[in-house]
């Protein structure tokens, strides 16, 4: 039964995890995610249904668009199957089990789904165009404020803890609103900073912390071999360019979603 159950699960993931291929293109673009069928970005063929079936359609097609041959990006395929396997992982964490499954199960995976659609799309349309949507973002300010309310009305949490959090969100939103005809980098700081506190809420301080020294671990990294092949290749480009390009949300996402379900399956099963 459980075998059926998680099966079901990975379904539904892989289900999501096309959503998130095409939000991630259309989001930018300012294009409608929801009533809009989905098309060829080369030419604009609308997909039938045998290629709009998640994962399998991009082994079935062999990675190309039936109608153009257009070669389709291995990212929608990855995205799908990683969407997949984290459903199954975890409601594995979680425990979930048809025979034991109770409302709070339920509700607490619900939420890390929510929170796992903020991180992908934040993520990845921070690598696409290095630009934290405002959209996305404010998806995230809600479900986190959901979030807060499930946790102290249902889970007794401390409401003072979270109080905070309330605090810091309206602190960072006004001076974004400030700061709105400035210069375009200090939008994506403030991003940066609703990105951590949504973070926070779900997964906690401590994970947080934890993917914060690990991103700027692989930021001086990442700088580290630039200036060694500036010297070995006389690299052109610019230190401000180079850190121009360097994809903060990205990583952070990237970071914090791998190290959240290392920490659930470690509290799980292996201590």
């Amino acid at each position: 039964m459980d075998l059926f159950f998680y099966l079901i699960l990975f379904l539904m993931g892989i289900t999501f995890g096309s959503f998130y291929t095409l939000a991630v293109y259309r989001i930018p673009q300012g294009q409608d995610i929801t009533h809009t069928h989905s098309y060829c970005p080369k030419c604009d063929h609308k997909l039938g249904f045998w290629e709009l079936i998640p994962v399998f359609s991009y082994a079935f097609l062999g990675g190309k668009c039936h109608h153009c041959h257009e070669k389709i990006r291995p990212r929608y395929f990855i995205l799908e199957l990683v969407s997949g396997l984290f459903f199954i992982l975890v409601a594995a964490c979680l425990k979930l089990s048809v025979e034991t499954l109770t409302l709070m199960q339920i509700a607490e995976f619900a939420f890390f789904v929510l929170y796992f659609t903020f991180a992908v799309l934040m993520a990845v349309i921070d690598k696409e165009n290095r630009k934290m949507n405002q959209s996305v973002l404010m998806y995230g300010v809600i479900i986190s404020l959901m979030y807060i309310v499930y946790l102290c009305i249902v889970e007794n949490a401390n409401i003072y803890r979270y109080g905070i959090y309330i605090v810091a969100y309206l602190v960072v939103l006004l001076l974004d609103t400030i700061t709105l005809k400035k210069k375009a980098r200090n939008r994506y700081v403030y991003g940066i900073l609703l990105t951590l506190l949504t973070m926070a809420v779900f997964t906690g301080e401590y994970i947080v912390f934890t993917t914060v020294i690990i991103t700027l671990l692989s930021i001086a990294m990442y700088l580290l071999i630039y200036q060694i092949s500036k010297v070995h290749h006389k690299n052109k480009q610019s230190d401000k360019q180079i850190c121009n390009e360097i994809t903060i949300g990205y990583l952070l996402g990237l970071v914090n979603i791998i190290f959240f379900v290392f920490v659930l399956f470690y509290q799980n099963y292996l201590s």
